[in-house]
């Protein structure tokens, strides 16, 4: 399969802009520069890409919500933010590929006729941020960026790099469009949409790094290309990273609709010797986690991944082994929702802190039995009732691993400590 997202990682000279021409960078720019600004939009609708962030909504179709007539200046923001725990992948297109991202933007902006695009990097990222400031940087020189877009078209494009404070919550669009204009990263009631008022009162597109990376290759190979790889709703290529007991941890790029179990066999080289397979978090921390019956049938897509009760999130894949303390690992995650919620809605702000409390008692020896659907009754107290998904975020792992594990938290109960110790 030919890689779409990864074929240059690793390889730092790529980041220059000579080489990036070389191998023929911004040549989809051109091609999108001599279309329509609607057939620019056409063509992703009919690509089938979708957003990578999590939500997995249609591109084309969230690029079609912004209004052609806008007093209001038009903006996109890039989500840099990269805050689900487990999660790796948009920092490797920000080291190695930073050029891809920035062609990416600059085609979406010309679709919706946007002349400023801003990038919200995770304020952890320093040495990404200085890589892909560097690439901006070179654009402007080169006349990418600037008065002219790609020195020929009387269409000025500005990018600036907006770098977060470390806050899980500004991942979601509204608390990052807030946090961009000063504000508390908190998020924003909807409607209205970003695409109707969004940053600084405008018309505003949203997306993540891997789906504007993506949109080169889909310009210059053309949407039916990109449509052709992958199953018959979710298209394309993914970047998924892999963490925990496997022979090589890392970051892989393969065609939505690839096996699960395949996956951690073969592209991550299996388990490490001595541990057999617990369960797998497929799609970062806040995704219900699949048992390994499950996992032997699940496919890497969006639909598979509802159809067996979970979701293919930011595709992070955590791999847990058969000694996985799922009480130790759920007082941790608890206490990080906790910590990062906004304290915006009551259920959330009171909720996870719920969460936090009666899953520590239990995991110091304290709980008993009753805590234990204590924990259920609160995710279900919380999930569906809050203006962003963080509540959700904290309690859908929450039932899933109560749910498929209640026998290690009760024997958790029942001895006071961890079975393992």
């Amino acid at each position: 399969m030919e890689k779409i997202l990864s074929q240059y990682f690793g390889d730092a000279d790529h980041r220059k802009l000579s080489t990036y021409r070389q191998r023929g960078g911004y040549a989809a720019l051109k091609k999108a520069l001599e279309l329509e600004p609607d057939k620019v939009i056409d063509e992703v609708k009919r690509s089938g890409l979708r957003g990578r962030g999590g939500a997995g909504f249609p591109a084309g179709l969230k690029w079609s919500f912004v209004p052609k007539a806008s007093e209001a200046p038009k903006y996109l923001c890039c989500n840099a933010d990269e805050g689900e725990p487990g999660t790796f992948k948009d920092r490797d297109i920000l080291r190695w590929d930073p050029h891809s991202l920035i062609e990416g933007m600059a085609i979406c902006c010309w679709a919706v006729q946007s002349h400023h695009g801003y990038v919200y990097v995770r304020g952890e990222f320093a040495a990404e941020t200085k890589i892909l400031q560097a690439a901006i940087d070179e654009a402007y020189a080169a006349g990418i960026l600037g008065e002219k877009l790609d020195r020929e078209k009387p269409f000025r494009l500005d990018i600036t790099v907006h770098r977060g404070a470390g806050a899980y919550i500004c991942g979601e669009e509204t608390a990052l469009i807030n946090s961009i204009e000063g504000k508390k990263g908190q998020p924003r009631l909807k409607p209205p949409f970003p695409a109707s008022i969004g940053l600084f009162q405008g018309p505003t597109v949203v997306n993540n790094v891997e789906t504007l990376a993506a949109l080169p290759w889909i310009i210059s190979r053309g949407a039916e290309a990109y449509a052709a790889i992958g199953t018959e709703k979710s298209k394309g290529t993914k970047l998924f990273c892999i963490s925990g007991p496997v022979k090589k941890p890392g970051v892989y790029e393969v065609e939505l609709g690839f096996p699960l179990k395949r996956f951690i066999d073969e592209v991550a080289g299996g388990m490490r010797d001595g541990t057999t397979l617990k369960g797998v978090i497929p799609g970062g921390s806040s995704t219900p986690v699949l048992l390994p019956s499950q996992v032997e049938t699940v496919l890497l897509d969006y639909e598979s991944m509802a159809a067996h009760g979970s979701m293919l999130g930011s595709g992070a894949i955590i791999v847990l082994p058969d000694d996985f303390c799922v009480v130790r690992a759920m007082a941790i995650l608890a206490r990080f929702y906790a910590h990062e919620s906004c304290g915006q809605c009551t259920p959330c702000r009171e909720g996870t802190g719920w969460l936090r409390k009666i899953i520590t008692r239990i995991e110091e020896g304290k709980g008993g039995m009753d805590d234990i659907d204590m924990l259920l009754k609160v995710s279900d107290s919380m999930m569906g009732r809050t203006i962003c998904p963080l509540a959700d975020a904290a309690a859908m792992p929450m039932k899933g691993f109560v749910t498929q594990f209640r026998a290690d938290f009760e024997e958790h109960v029942r001895l006071g400590r961890c079975p393992a110790e």
